[in-house]
C-alpha cells in the first residue's frame, strides 16, 4: 500500500526516468544536488506538472496514468504540499493561514500547540519569524488531513539552529501519521534523520552510488559514521 510512481519526463537538461514508492506511515527523501529533478519529481506527484509518460498511484486510487489518460487535479489528490518559501496568506494571521481548507479546527488547535504557534495565532506572516512562518505553512499542510504530504525543502532557508529543530518537530509529528511522505533535500544529513528510505536522485535519475561518492571523500570527524547509523539507509536496492 501507500505511493508507488514511475515518472518520465524531458526537461531542457536532462530526461526524468524514475520510479519510486513510499509505504504509508514512512518518509521517503529525494536526496541529490540542486536541479538535479528533485522538484520536478516532486511537483508531478502534485499535480503542478504532467509527466510525459508513467503511472501514479496512492492505495488502490490512480492519481496519473499517462496510457488511461488519467490526471486528477491537485485539489483531488488530496494532498499537503510544503514549499521553501514560506507559502502563507499575507492578510491572514497564523491561525486563518493554519486553518485555511482544514478537516478539523480542533486539530489545528492541536497542531499549533504542537508547533508553539499558539501565542502567535493572531500575528501576520509579516510579524512572526521565518522559522515560526515554516511552522505555520507545516500546520497547515497536517491540518488538511492530506492522503500524501511532500515538503519541498521546507527548511533550507532557515539558519541551521532553526533548521534543526524543525526537522526535530516534524519527525516526531510524523511519527504519529500513518500517510506517506515525500521530502526533498539536498542535505545529506537531513535525509539520512528524516528518511526511512534515502532515493539519490542526479540528473534525473536515481544514482545509488551518489552518496558514497559524496560522504566517502569527507574528512571530519565522524561523518562517515553518522552515515553508518542513519535509519537502514536503504537506499531503494
Amino acid at each position: 500500500m501507500g505511493l508507488t510512481a514511475v515518472l518520465k519526463k524531458k526537461t531542457n537538461f536532462f530526461s526524468i526516468d524514475v520510479e519510486l514508492s513510499c509505504p504509508d506511515g514512512q518518509t521517503l527523501a529525494l536526496i541529490g544536488p540542486s536541479g538535479s529533478g528533485k522538484t520536478t519529481i516532486i511537483r508531478m506527484l502534485a499535480g503542478l506538472e504532467k509527466p510525459d509518460e508513467g503511472c501514479i498511484r496512492y492505495r488502490d486510487e490512480i492519481l496519473f496514468d499517462s496510457v488511461r489518460g488519467i490526471n486528477l487535479s491537485p485539489q483531488k489528490r488530496k494532498l499537503g504540499y510544503v514549499f521553501q518559501d514560506y507559502s502563507l496568506f499575507p492578510h491572514l494571521t497564523l491561525y486563518g493561514n493554519a486553518a485555511f481548507a482544514a478537516q478539523d479546527r480542533r486539530e489545528v488547535d492541536t497542531l499549533m500547540g504542537f508547533f508553539g504557534l499558539t501565542a502567535l495565532r493572531n500575528r501576520k506572516p509579516n510579524e512572526v519569524s521565518g522559522g515560526e512562518r515554516q511552522r505555520c505553512a507545516v500546520c497547515q499542510a497536517l491540518a488538511r488531513n492530506p492522503q500524501l504530504l511532500l515538503l519541498d525543502e521546507p527548511f533550507s532557508a532557515l539558519d541551521v539552529v532553526t533548521r534543526r529543530l524543525l526537522r526535530n518537530e516534524l519527525k516526531k509529528i510524523m511519527e504519529k501519521r500513518t500517510f506517506p511522505v515525500v521530502y526533498v533535500t539536498h542535505d545529506i544529513t537531513e535525509a539520512l534523520f528524516i528518511g526511512n528510505t534515502v532515493l539519490p536522485i542526479v540528473a534525473g535519475s536515481v544514482d545509488r552510488e551518489w552518496m558514497e561518492r559524496i560522504v566517502a571523500p569527507a574528512t571530519e570527524p565522524g561523518v562517515r559514521a553518522r552515515a553508518a547509523r542513519a535509519p537502514k539507509l536503504a537506499l531503494a536496492y
